[in-house]
């Protein structure tokens, strides 16, 4: 019996960001290096590995490294040093409203962003009105993108990603996509989802939502992977921080 494909895979991984004090600063930065600059480390010396069919959980505070890790995934962001290998088709619940042509109906842009996947005309036929009936938009689908709300087009562009039947999902829980019954229909189409065998990678910072998505987590901190395994062994190891840690009250 063959193992299952690796479809992630982080080799050392680290990124470094410059900490700018405003935008004047960061544009200065595109001619001269900066002086006193100071530095985060996003990602310090990550390695970690996927496996197709997976469902795994990633966990931490804010700045822990969680959106560098998944911007890299999507190919948003690149790593300093070391390697990052995805092995097929991404589609990323984060950013939804990224990317759209505005002047362009909602119909174009669903064939906009399947090109910018690679996907064949063909193909993008064939999942279209699946697309448009999930979205829920009505005759708003062949209206400019720039007439829609920001829910409105948060529904399309998830619409697109969920149904372009990836090799790869990346959801981020922070997504607030409509209505309760919208909400619900979101939810189940990810469970169906994983229930295909598909990879998942779920940012939550909640417990259940976790246990019942994920088959394991990832745990980071400040850049670095604390702890990769079992979902109820990673949250004690968070909260047990978290409590011996608290956040500083502002003065």
């Amino acid at each position: 019996m063959s193992e299952n494909k690796t479809m992630i895979k982080f080799q050392n991984v680290s990124k470094q960001y410059i900490l700018f004090k405003n935008d004047r600063e960061r544009f200065k930065a595109l001619f001269f290096k900066p002086k006193n600059a100071k530095y985060h480390m996003a990602l310090n010396d990550v390695s970690i590995e996927v496996s197709e069919g997976e469902s795994v959980g990633i966990i931490g505070d804010n700045g822990a490294g969680k959106s560098t890790l998944l911007k890299m995934i999507t190919g948003v962001a690149f790593p300093d040093t070391g390697t990052v290998t995805v092995n097929g088709t991404v589609a990323a619940l984060l950013e939804l409203t990224a990317g759209f042509a505005l002047e362009m109906t909602g119909r174009e842009n669903i064939y906009l962003r399947g090109y910018t996947l690679g996907l064949k005309d063909a193909y993008i036929q064939k999942i279209e009105e699946e697309i448009i009936d999930f979205a829920e938009l009505g005759d708003y689908i062949d209206q400019p993108v720039r007439t829609y709300s920001s829910g409105m087009k948060m529904r399309l562009g998830f619409a697109i990603n969920v149904n372009i039947n990836p090799d790869i999902l990346v959801i981020d829980e922070a997504l607030s996509v409509g209505d309760t019954s919208f909400k619900k229909k979101c939810k189940n189409r990810i469970s169906e989802i994983i229930r295909q065998g598909k990879t998942v990678l779920y940012v939550s910072h909640t417990e259940d939502s976790v246990r019942e998505m994920c088959t394991r987590a990832i745990y980071l901190r400040k850049g670095t992977v604390i702890y990769q395994g079992d979902v109820d062994e990673a949250f004690r190891l968070y909260k047990e921080y978290k409590e011996k840690h608290p956040p500083k009250k502002k003065k």
